[in-house]
């Protein structure tokens, strides 16, 4: 799929659930109260076959994570390799994408805010300047922001709309420097939406 520039909470409602595209502004409740399908004659839809809810829980973390699905398959085939948990490694993977670190650090309201950051250039990885929101980071690395005046007073601004940010414990931040840690491998507990990765991996494993 390219770039989605459509209503973001029309994602949600096909989903069925707030996959928090707008940031803080997710929060209102607006959203929930709206929680129905979007399309035409949605009270005659049937039952959801075996199939459709497999896809479903795809097409959540796929939208959650902004990925297209060329991607997506590419983080899947990674896990498989991986010793551990075919469905637990594919969202650890997903977690550790550089735009989702800067959003999660609260630099960024939003992962398509943070996308745009770290593509204009804003965000620097171990002193290195990194434009890739697909980056992988790994334990031990370091987040900045740029130094630059304008970059600094954009993530400051950021950071005064969202308040002093939630971190989880894979996570460390200097407010004073904007730079942030990541100090542990992101778990499947990290993942703040309800997803069944398990129906995933039998999905995208036919």
């Amino acid at each position: 799929m390219g770039r989605y520039t459509g209503p973001t909470d029309k994602l949600s409602r096909r989903e069925g659930v707030n996959l928090m595209l707008k940031g803080a502004r997710s929060e209102s409740g607006k959203l929930e109260r709206n929680m129905v399908p979007p399309g035409p004659r949605r009270w005659r839809r049937g039952r959801v076959s075996d199939y459709g809810i497999r896809l479903r829980e795809k097409q959540k973390v796929k939208r959650y994570y902004g990925v297209r699905e060329r991607q997506f398959m590419k983080y899947f085939h990674m896990a498989e390799r991986q010793r551990t948990d075919t469905g637990a490694a594919l969202l650890s993977l997903l977690e550790r994408r550089l735009d989702n670190v800067v959003h999660k650090l609260g630099l960024a309201p939003s992962r398509p805010s943070a996308r745009q950051l770290v593509t204009h250039g804003h965000v620097y990885v171990n002193g290195r300047r990194v434009n890739i929101p697909s980056f992988s980071v790994d334990v031990g690395d370091r987040v900045a922001v740029k130094s630059s005046e304008r970059s600094q007073k954009l993530v400051r601004a950021n950071l005064e709309e969202l308040g002093e940010p939630r971190l989880q414990n894979w996570l460390q931040l200097d407010m004073t420097k904007l730079e942030g840690q990541i100090i542990a491998t992101p778990t499947r507990d990290d993942v703040m939406i309800p997803v069944e990765e398990q129906l995933i991996v039998e999905f995208c494993s036919k």
